[in-house]
């Protein structure tokens, strides 16, 4: 199963290594290893949820996540976003944006690409961080029987029975990063509404497709709009896995953000950064994430959500943060390794009780 799911995936890094050896020798190739290896490192949490996620859709659209989704996370935010934003900063066209990233000028030295890059931080840190902030909120405030970090989670529930209580902390978290933003204070305050905007549009309309089709299919008995899952679920077709699908890679863009960014402090060579982060590093989150789902490792290790919550709540206050203060990128990557490994350690304490529990029951006699 291991190597059936990740066999593209070091297919393809040994092409985009032997690539970055033969474009800049060793150094290229040792620069793509790292970026890949940071890649993956940000990512754990979300193969977490993208694999919860991706156990809604059908077969069809799995394989669009690892198809069309992978161009998308490779050249749509690896190479076309960073392009597209030092476009729009410098007020440059595309071909100009291109030779300006061609120029590998230093990320330090003004008008370069990796400081515009880095100018335009504060605006993409407080869409990301928004973005995700209110996916964190909107999870670590819903009622749930299971819970993790029980004296956190507790009064977090009851207070999400306020109405409306993800949307009153997430404007209380905007207005904080605005005040504290300096001279930047417009843009980010208008990127991190757009954020948030984002995010209930797509979160909203993916609900609603989702309602939608379950009521068409209840009322017509079509397998045609939603099958049956091996567990025995709903998996989604039709315009609700189209939305379910905008919406992971939605999500999938928010965090990539530190990445891209966090990339020009170790090169400002847009070829590595494309070979590291996108065909190394999203190909391995992409498998990551399929090897969940196939495993059902999420059902049999139940805190694994809760942890990866947990760390996109900490990304997005990162992102915040680092609209006025830097932090450092493998700070942030041991944040989420951190939340993952802890809650997994806790699912397999937790497993380990139940099936004490379910032993002794069996070894006391039944009462006549």
């Amino acid at each position: 199963m291991f190597l059936k799911t990740f066999r593209w995936s070091f297919a393809v890094s040994l092409i985009a290594l032997a690539v970055a050896f033969l474009y800049g020798g060793i150094q290229a190739l040792i620069l793509c290893v790292i970026l890949g290896i940071l890649e993956i490192s940000l990512s754990f949490d979300n193969a977490v949820v993208n694999a919860r996620i991706l156990e809604r859709m059908n077969p069809f659209w799995q394989k669009m996540f690892l198809s069309v989704g992978v161009i998308i996370a490779v050249f749509g935010m690896r190479i076309l976003f960073p392009l597209l934003i030092v476009g729009v900063t410098a007020r440059l066209n595309p071909v100009e944006a291109v030779n300006l990233a061609m120029a590998k000028g230093d990320p330090h030295s003004p008008g370069s690409y990796g400081f515009l890059l880095h100018e335009a931080h504060p605006q993409i840190a407080a869409f990301g961080g928004m973005f995700l902030l209110m996916l964190f909120l909107d999870f670590i405030l819903a009622r749930r029987d299971l819970k993790w970090i029980k004296f956190l989670e507790i009064p977090l529930e009851r207070m999400g029975k306020l109405e409306g209580a993800s949307l009153i902390v997430g404007m209380a978290g905007l207005a904080a990063a605005g005040a504290v933003s300096g001279e930047k204070q417009g843009v980010v305050l208008l990127s991190g509404l757009l954020g948030m905007i984002t995010y209930f549009l797509v979160n909203g309309l993916g609900n609603l497709f989702d309602v939608e089709e379950a009521d068409e299919t209840q009322g017509a008995q079509s397998d045609r709009m939603v099958h049956a899952a091996p567990s025995g679920a709903a998996t989604l077709a039709g315009k609700a896995a189209l939305m379910l699908f905008l919406y992971l890679e939605v999500i999938d863009a928010s965090f990539s953000f530190d990445g891209v960014i966090g990339a020009f402090a170790i090169t400002s060579d847009p070829i590595i950064i494309a070979l590291g982060l996108g065909f190394i590093g999203a190909m391995f989150v992409r498998s990551l994430t399929v090897f969940l789902v196939r495993q059902g490792t999420l059902d049999e290790f139940e805190y694994l959500d809760h942890g990866a919550h947990w760390a996109i709540g900490a990304l997005a206050v990162i992102l915040l943060v680092t609209i006025v203060i830097p932090v450092n990128e493998i700070v942030t990557g041991l944040v989420g390794v951190v939340f993952i490994g802890a809650a997994f350690i806790g699912s397999v304490q937790r497993n380990n009780r139940a099936r004490v529990l379910e032993q002794a029951e069996l070894l006391v006699p039944a009462k006549s």
